[in-house]
């Protein structure tokens, strides 16, 4: 039987898993669940993300801590190898490959579906050679064209998500008429530039950006309408994960809660995008969203009976 014993970090006695487990077959997109929200588990492969900077910059601890993440229950594994947190500086494609691509072949050898967080596209089509199933790109309206060839090319599952400028610039450009309808419009307009290159529809996921070039706010109010990005016709990401606007709600004494105070408000709000029918949602803890896809899914299936037994009975009575 195969083992992960001869990968990096996941020997006997580095293993964070009491007993090694069988190499599973590689997931694939198609497989993912259909009566729930998806769970894309965050490794950040940086010294410097918000969230967790450092703890996984080693490529032991990124593939110990995607192993987790895996056998505790994450669809998808994203991995990320450059931070996208406000103000934080660019990563020379070299470094953000070094710290990547072994991590994502050895999880995607282990049977994860593995998504790539990166803005540049020979990370992309090296992630992809690599065993990577997904390309999550944070670019927004600054997306490249080498990009959309790419995702062209390949014809891979890629994430759009709306923003409009770098970590350094974001800040500043929360001005907007209706923040729904703007990010709604702003997506369609980059979208086209997908299809006209000839990506698939099914091939093009939509993230609203939460957090990014928004005020918390603006969140909130994007957060309450996500049916309405909904209706653009693809499926819908949401990251919402340990961010500032959280941590403002959960401020004590004038002090933002810190990240890792953030997971339960994240669990929240997974339960609420959920219960909206978002296809996927991206996280830390990816346990406690598992749980509020699950109920969420079950509340929407008790909407859904009632409305199902209501128009049976209408039906029967009308005869």
């Amino acid at each position: 039987m195969d083992s992960l014993a001869a990968a990096p970090g996941t020997g006997p006695a580095t293993s964070p898993l009491p007993v090694l487990r069988a190499r599973r077959a590689v997931a694939s997109f198609g497989s993912l669940p259909q009566d729930r929200t998806v769970i894309m588990g965050i490794l950040n492969c940086t010294p410097d993300s918000f969230s967790d900077g450092g703890e996984y910059d080693s490529t032991e601890s990124a593939i110990a801590h995607g192993l987790r993440m895996f056998y505790g229950g994450a669809d998808i594994i994203d991995v990320g190898g450059e931070s996208t947190r406000p103000g934080a500086e660019d990563v020379d494609e070299l470094e953000e490959q070094r710290r990547i691509l072994p991590v994502i072949s050895t999880l995607a050898k282990a049977g994860a579906l593995i998504s790539v967080d990166t803005r540049h596209a020979s990370t992309a089509a090296l992630a992809l050679d690599a065993g990577a199933g997904l390309i999550n790109d944070v670019s927004g309206a600054h997306v490249h064209e080498d990009m959309i060839a790419l995702i062209a090319e390949r014809q891979v599952p890629y994430v759009l998500m709306h923003s409009r400028g770098d970590s350094r610039a974001m800040d500043s450009l929360t001005q907007y008429t209706d923040v729904v309808a703007d990010v709604v419009r702003e997506l369609d307009e980059i979208r086209a530039k997908f299809y006209a290159a000839g990506v698939k529809e099914e091939n093009l996921i939509l993230d609203p950006g939460i957090g990014f070039s928004k005020s918390a706010e603006q969140n909130w109010e994007l957060l309450a309408n996500l049916h309405v990005v909904a209706e653009m016709g693809n499926k819908i990401l949401v990251g919402t994960s340990r961010k500032r606007f959280l941590g403002s709600l959960l401020s004590s004494a004038g002090k933002a809660a810190a990240p890792k105070e953030r997971d339960d408000a994240t669990s929240a709000t997974t339960a609420i995008a959920a219960a909206q029918g978002i296809w996927a949602v991206r996280v830390h803890d990816v346990g406690a969203s598992l749980d509020a896809a699950k109920v969420a899914a079950k509340l929407v299936a008790g909407q859904s009976a009632r409305k199902a037994r209501l128009r049976a009975a209408a039906e029967d009575a009308g005869q």
